[in-house]
């Protein structure tokens, strides 16, 4: 597969280096968990499927500059390469640009499916600028899923045009429906030329929201809904927000962890608000799921990322670099691509239930969360020292079942392990029994045992699920026979704007 994706680069002259009804898409459903026209929707959506989001990439573009509300939580910046969060871009595109680009990623990256516009303002406070982008995109790409995320505040203006252009995926930021929550997070809003503040401000921009949200499900336009988990100020709301938004017909509710880190320069992180522990995201998507798709794999990308979720190519495509390439758009080598690549991901989901049903019958109230080093493909391929993020699955009885991811920093640094970041590596897997991982060294291996997390490397290179489950059955082996005791593990930190530079 790395092969054909190295000549398909290589020939384009770019090298590599809506419904509300319960469907598990947030938790990795599959094709016989959906309706058929809600399958070809998600199916290869990084976004709006976890199981996709293993194997399929996606890009957002960066041409969507203005905003017309202002959030807390919030600091534009449109000329950063390092930070790893919402609203940050390394340059601003034209439409023309942003389609030139898309067709030099595609083509380079065959498994992007997905294009997004995202900001680093609010794509609807430019609507011009988007919706150019995506005519354009429509015409040269139509084999790409076109998706905006937006604040909502203008979204019933432009749900025709929307629809018009064939966006099938929104998503809405919703942080509220309560006004009286709403004046603690937005200052302000600028609406039908006037600017708002307060709780007149949160009651306008929630009603256009919600408004909004009916129009496009309405006409089956699959909506995520996007809330920021702020302790002491949304964290317990939310769980009527998710209420609101099911009777609405949204599809998936993602809700993310405050980013307030001081330096970032946003209202809450120069106030010192704190955002929430790992067991504190987790206990409310859990209080949220039941009859709601959540979603789990969300890595608060920036408005420019491109590549799979979790990583960040955006550098290799700079404006100067894609002007100066010839590309020849094959739409059919990217379909012989991307057909690969099921084939991959029929096997991985073959070999989770082979192993899924050595399970049944095992009598247990035994849940547990481990950690996974992964490059994508659904694989153990990453060396511990070279992780910037771990994926976190929770295994049980029913399976192993992905929960989220966790950021760090990089423990290896040219070569030598960094024990400062191995520190930081630890707390944010503490909640976990145990890391998965392709490779791992000595030094590294001894402090995450001492830490009461057992390093496993002896899985490498085989599917997460398969071999989670697998290592789960030893334990409960284990606990049964009474050579060890299980114990629960303590909470974990969510690390804060990791640095993307250090990919």
């Amino acid at each position: 597969m790395d092969d054909l994706m190295q000549k398909m680069a290589e020939h384009k002259g770019c090298g590599t280096s809506g419904s509300s009804g319960k469907a598990s898409c947030g938790s990795g459903a599959g094709q016989n968990d959906l309706p058929t026209e809600i399958w070809e929707k998600v199916k290869n959506h990084p976004c709006y499927s976890e199981e996709a989001h293993h194997h399929y990439a996606r890009m957002h573009v960066a041409v969507a500059p203005a905003c017309n509300i202002q959030c807390n939580y919030c600091n534009r910046k449109y000329d950063c390469a390092n930070e790893s969060r919402p609203g940050v871009v390394s340059e601003k595109l034209t439409p023309e640009q942003a389609a030139k680009k898309v067709l030099a990623v595609a083509s380079t990256i065959p498994q992007m499916t997905v294009l997004g516009i995202a900001g680093p303002g609010d794509p609807l406070a430019n609507p011009e600028k988007t919706f150019k982008t995506f005519e354009l995109i429509s015409k040269t790409a139509p084999d790409i899923k076109l998706c905006l995320s937006t604040n909502g505040l203008t979204l019933p203006d432009h749900v025709d045009t929307i629809a018009r252009y064939n966006v099938d995926h929104v998503t809405i930021t919703i942080n509220m429906v309560d006004p009286e929550v709403g004046a603690k997070i937005y200052p302000w809003i600028f609406w039908k030329h006037k600017r708002y503040t307060g709780y007149e401000a949160a009651k306008i921009l929630t009603d256009r929201q919600l408004q909004g949200l009916e129009m496009l499900t309405e006409r089956g336009i699959l909506c995520k809904i996007n809330s920021v988990m702020i302790p002491g100020i949304n964290d317990q709301h939310l769980v009527e927000v998710n209420k609101a938004v099911k009777s609405r017909g949204a599809f998936l509710h993602n809700i993310m962890p405050l980013i307030s880190a001081p330096e970032h320069g946003t209202v809450f992180g120069l106030n010192g608000q704190r955002g929430p522990s790992a067991q504190e995201l987790k206990a409310l998507q859990d209080s949220c799921e039941g009859e709601m798709n959540m979603m789990r794999h969300c890595r608060q990308c920036r408005a420019d990322a491109v590549g799979l979720l979790g990583e960040d190519r955006s550098a290799e495509f700079t404006t100067d670099k894609i002007m100066a390439m010839d590309v020849n758009y094959d739409m059919e080598g990217r379909k012989a691509y991307q057909a690969m690549v099921e084939e991959e991901r029929v096997a991985k989901v073959a070999a989770k239930q082979e192993e899924l049903e050595t399970l049944a019958g095992a009598q247990s109230d035994i849940k547990l969360l481990v950690a996974v080093a992964t490059k994508g493909s659904g694989l153990i391929n990453e060396h511990f020292g070279h992780a910037k993020e771990f994926q976190v699955y929770e295994l049980s009885t029913a399976g192993a079942k992905f929960v989220g991811h966790r950021r760090v920093d990089l423990y290896c640094q040219g070569g030598f392990g960094d024990e400062d970041s191995l520190e930081t590596v630890i707390r944010a897997i503490n909640d976990c029994h145990a890391v998965f991982v392709a490779k791992v060294g000595g030094c590294p291996k001894a402090d995450l045992a001492k830490a009461g997390i057992d390093p496993v490397d002896q899985y490498a290179h085989e599917f997460i699920e398969k071999s989670a489950i697998t290592w789960f059955k030893d334990y409960l082996d284990k606990v049964k026979s009474g050579e060890i005791e299980h114990v629960a593990r303590g909470d974990a930190a969510i690390r804060q704007g990791a640095l993307i530079s250090a990919a």
